[in-house]
């Protein structure tokens, strides 16, 4: 099992990544076959349950794409239940803290390195019945930093052990700074995330 994000930035090259807000497979179908690196089932402002994520991440598996979700919240159960489904990289909102972003990657890992309860019952499926055994290396884990909170422990978010990278949530974060424009680029607070460097070892991306 290979996760085809991890070779890419291991490479020192850029990923392309989707957004599905739309609860439909063939949606998600059409999607994955247009050739981006991943595609992302939004379950936190998209219009999308949990079966019909299942579904989608079925559609998906003719393709080469990496199939992520962004979660609702930093939720054990929803985690473990998205991973277990054949998700095979996970987007968490909203993390503030070092704690959180600890207690997120745990729900994502198998023990020791985690957490995880053992139950991949369509993982194991889609790829492969030795997925327990490359599940904690393969799967990614992207905590996405979008409050002042975040912004002022992102060094100490950025170093949680056995964390894939930050994913940045512009509109929250120009909220939470108390800027008049949500997303305003040419901000001088914001502009910085038009150049926005990887953060070594881990990765940095936008919404």
């Amino acid at each position: 099992m290979q996760n085809k994000l991890k070779s890419i930035w291991a490479a020192g090259r850029s990923a392309t990544n989707a957004w599905l807000t739309i609860p439909s497979a063939w949606s998600a179908e059409v999607m994955a076959a247009a050739g981006f690196d991943s595609v992302t089932i939004d379950l936190q402002h998209g219009l999308i349950g949990y079966e019909t994520a299942v579904a989608m991440l079925q559609a998906m598996s003719g393709s080469e794409t990496v199939p992520l979700a962004r979660l609702e919240w930093n939720d054990p159960a929803t985690i473990m239940r998205m991973l277990d489904a054949g998700a095979l990289g996970l987007i968490c909102p909203l993390i503030n803290t070092a704690a959180e972003c600890a207690a997120f990657v745990g729900a994502c890992r198998y023990p020791p390195a985690g957490y995880r309860s053992f139950g991949p019952i369509r993982a194991a499926l889609r790829w492969g019945p030795d997925y327990y055994a490359h599940a904690n290396a393969s799967v990614t884990a992207l905590a996405m930093i979008e409050t002042a909170q975040g912004l002022a422990n992102v060094d100490a978010i950025a170093s949680t052990p056995g964390l894939d990278g930050l994913y940045v949530g512009p509109f929250d974060l120009s909220i939470s700074l108390g800027l008049v424009k949500p997303a305003d680029f040419t901000d001088p607070t914001l502009s910085w995330l038009r150049w926005t460097p990887c953060l070594p070892p881990r990765h940095a991306m936008i919404s």
